[in-house]
């Protein structure tokens, strides 16, 4: 489902499956009525909680994560790793999603092989380690402002590939998104903020910085439009075991890549080191290294969910919508300046959300009268009294 216009068939889809098993033209009718709405509204409690996981996983784990690099942290492997290695925290919820009973609808699906999920997994991981490797070098070498600007970028490469990948369909207002976030992140292109003595790095490294942030955010928006492709075309299933397999399958294999890549590069010799010498000191390392761990976790959690519910665009959209809270804090929280083309480029990325998500609204408004319409068809004629 990249696209509103697929969430809406997929509603249908799912409303059209539920009635089958409904008795028609019973004394329940207000049951019956009544149930498909009760299920929406249990579906966008998950979302919202999806939501609350994305924002607040993303918006802490960026902070902490260039907070490593200003207080002493060097190691690129290291910051990298625990972006993945929090994966163990979801086992509990793991063990207890695998006692649930599974629903009449997935039980009939047929699951794909061990074969072909291994394949899913192992792709999706090593693109996830080789994204996180990215993004690490943009946020070492770029303001954390700058950093999330870049990132909002994702959203636009995640609408090509969701076009290319899950039929996407793109409207007036998905369009505008697009061409705002574009000029958003183009804006910082002018950004003279390397060279301005403050940042303690040079211009090369902030190109290099600038273009790894593009290059993983372009290897995000994949990542969200392959997984979405593997939930709708492959894995087929709808259960919160499903996107906590996902979730953990994925992140074994990235954190197996980083880890060898932490041992083969040599920074694990230098880790003590970088521990005695953290400006904050040994326990701040250390919780610094854990907070960010369990961030990552979280925002995981809230990103696969809202693909798993609504669609991949929407779970990019609000980690867009999340973007602007990190340039804010950071300007308190590390200096970083807040000049006039970085505002502008915030501004337009905003914007660029605000397009999407009324396009979003609206298209959920209209499948809300189209399914209205259908019921006043499909409602029994009332019988006359003798």
């Amino acid at each position: 489902m990249g696209e509103a216009q697929e969430v809406q068939l997929h509603i249908m889809d799912q409303e059209a499956k539920d009635q089958t098993n409904l008795p028609q033209y019973t004394s329940t009718t207000d049951q019956c009525s009544t149930a498909p709405q009760t299920r929406n509204y249990r579906r966008w409690i998950r979302v919202a909680i999806y939501t609350v996981f994305l924002l607040v996983g993303q918006s802490v784990a960026m902070l902490l994560g260039r907070l490593y690099f200003v207080k002493g942290g060097n190691s690129k492997w290291m910051a990298t790793l625990v972006q993945l290695a929090g994966f163990p925290v979801l086992i509990p919820f793991y063990l207890i999603s695998t006692t649930s009973k599974p629903s009449t609808n997935n039980s009939q699906i047929k699951s794909p092989s061990v074969t072909t999920l291994a394949l899913i997994y192992v792709s999706i991981g090593l693109l996830v380690a080789a994204g996180c490797y990215l993004y690490t070098i943009g946020l070492q070498y770029l303001p954390v402002s700058t950093y999330t600007l870049i990132c909002a970028s994702q959203l636009a490469f995640n609408s090509v590939f969701s076009f290319l990948l899950n039929a996407q369909k793109f409207t007036p207002f998905i369009i505008n998104s697009l061409v705002l976030l574009t000029i958003s992140s183009i804006l910082l292109v002018f950004n003279n903020e390397s060279s301005d003595g403050t940042s303690g790095v040079s211009k090369a490294k902030y190109a290099i910085g600038f273009t790894c942030a593009v290059a993983a955010s372009a290897g995000f928006g994949l990542l969200l439009s392959l997984t979405q492709f593997c939930f709708n075309k492959v894995i087929r299933r709808q259960t919160f075991k499903v996107v906590l397999d996902m979730i953990i399958y994925q992140q074994i294999v990235a954190t197996s890549v980083i880890v060898v890549g932490l041992f083969a590069s040599g920074d694990w010799k230098g880790l003590t080191r970088e521990m005695d010498g953290y400006k904050m000191g040994k326990v701040s390392y250390v919780m610094n290294l854990v907070g960010t761990a369990i961030s990552w976790q979280v925002f995981a959690i809230g990103c696969v969910g809202l693909i798993f519910d609504v669609s991949s665009l929407f779970s990019n959209a609000i980690s867009v919508l999340g973007l602007p809270i990190v340039p804010v804090v950071a300007v308190f929280v590390f200096n970083d300046k807040m000049g006039g083309v970085k505002a502008i480029s915030m501004v337009l990325a905003i914007w660029g959300f605000i397009s999407y998500a009324y396009h979003h609204y609206l298209d959920d408004r209209n499948c809300k009268d189209e399914k209205r319409n259908a019921d006043e068809v499909s409602k029994p004629p009332m019988l006359e009294a003798n």
